[in-house]
């Protein structure tokens, strides 16, 4: 997979506004600082607990309130090291190290998550990984951890292990869609951030239905970020699904959500019967169901405004039996990638444990993927050396 920014000349609509970047990501971090309370959680604890409406704000749990789940951690290493990539292609006139370098990350990650794996000769890391927030442990995913540990023992981190060819297992578990909605940022079309989310997933997640939605998610935030409305981005990520081998699943999952979403007001109780999100295609649809819900049914011109619209659509997503943290981080990119920031309330945004760091990694984002990347006078578009050494290639 070769990636690389829009070409020159393509209209400024093409490129991510910064505040849809930073809503996309920030939407994901809130949605799991306040799911991770209550992932796994039965309904009727969750209402004992909390009242009868259930969760309504972040509260302590295996980690203070308003901290990231692991899911975030790997959403926003997957941007930064997409910036990596970018960056390497600007500098040496060529691409083709985005999947490398996205697994030279998630290795970065696992190493910083206290296993312990082989020496692998590359340095990887990256300004993110200086935070202590972004390599916390907060329960990983099991087929993740053993995924990352099979590519450690190759010692060859920059040499991609799962692909949708040769898949590395059989999982369909939710861990691959959940980091891969920046995989929309600055591909030049929705099928290559299509592509692009399909192989990220598929480096840690075998089953069509692991990698499928990462797909889908990373071609709806493409088109969510370049102003298409959220059914139609998510028509456009849904007609790539269809030609893709195993997508019956997936396709089903999203027939299910989008339907029910069209079924009046949002309860815990519809959601469920689109499972519990601990599979990729189930926390797809429970993510896109709480976002359409959310824009049928939130009132944003009462108080709180805008930021009423991913209130409900993040709430939606996490009061429910399953993987609450995974499926309010889709729902998060979504409604941010949509609306930006400001679509989440400020409270939520101002104690989110990485605030500072996401709204850091946004803007390079953007400029990155912009119309004009920070560029060293007369060499053609390289990056100049402070930038290169900000996004190293690992």
């Amino acid at each position: 997979m070769s990636f690389s920014p829009p070409p020159a000349g393509m209209p400024s609509s093409s490129y991510p506004p910064e505040d849809r970047v930073l809503g996309c990501l920030v939407g994901g971090a809130v949605g799991t600082a306040l799911g991770m309370p209550v992932e796994g959680v039965s309904l009727e604890e969750i209402r004992r607990r909390h009242g009868p409406t259930g969760l309504t704000d972040y509260v302590d749990g295996r980690a203070p309130a308003g901290a990231i789940a692991g899911d975030a951690q790997l959403m926003l290493l997957t941007a930064q090291a997409l910036v990596q990539s970018s960056v390497r292609a600007r500098s040496r006139g060529i691409g083709g190290a985005t999947l490398g370098l996205l697994q030279v990350a998630y290795l970065s990650w696992l190493r910083g998550q206290g296993e312990t794996i082989p020496d692998q000769g590359w340095p990887g890391g990256g300004w993110l990984l200086s935070d202590p927030a972004m390599t916390a442990r907060r329960s990983p995913g099991r087929t993740l951890l053993a995924a990352l540990h099979k590519a450690a023992e190759r010692r060859k981190p920059g040499w991609p292990l799962g692909t949708v060819d040769e898949p590395i297992n059989d999982s369909k578990g939710c861990g691959g869609v959940t980091r891969t909605a920046p995989c929309g940022f600055g591909t030049p079309t929705a099928q290559a951030a299509f592509a692009l989310g399909r192989d990220a997933a598929a480096l840690t997640h075998g089953h069509p239905s692991g990698h499928l939605p990462g797909g889908v998610l990373a071609a709806t935030v493409w088109g969510l970020l370049r102003g298409q409305p959220l059914p139609d981005a998510l028509a456009v990520a849904r007609g790539e699904l269809a030609g893709q081998r195993g997508h019956e699943e997936t396709a089903r999952a999203l027939d299910a959500a989008t339907a029910l979403a069209g079924q009046g007001e949002p309860t815990p109780e519809k959601v469920e019967s689109l499972g519990a999100g601990w599979t990729g295609e189930e926390a797809l649809a429970i993510g896109v169901y709480a976002a359409l819900a959310a824009e049928r049914w939130a009132r944003t011109d009462g108080p709180g405004g805008r930021a009423a619209l991913g209130g409900l659509g993040l709430l939606v997503a996490v009061n429910h039996s399953g993987d609450s943290d995974s499926t309010a981080l889709i729902c998060g990119n979504l409604l941010g990638a949509a609306h930006g920031a400001e679509a989440f309330p400020r409270p939520w945004r101002d104690r989110l444990e990485v605030a500072d760091a996401v709204a850091r990694l946004a803007a390079d984002c953007a400029l990155e993927f912009g119309p004009n990347p920070p560029a060293e006078p007369g060499t053609g578009g390289a990056p100049p050396l402070p930038w290169a050494f900000r996004y190293p290639e690992g």
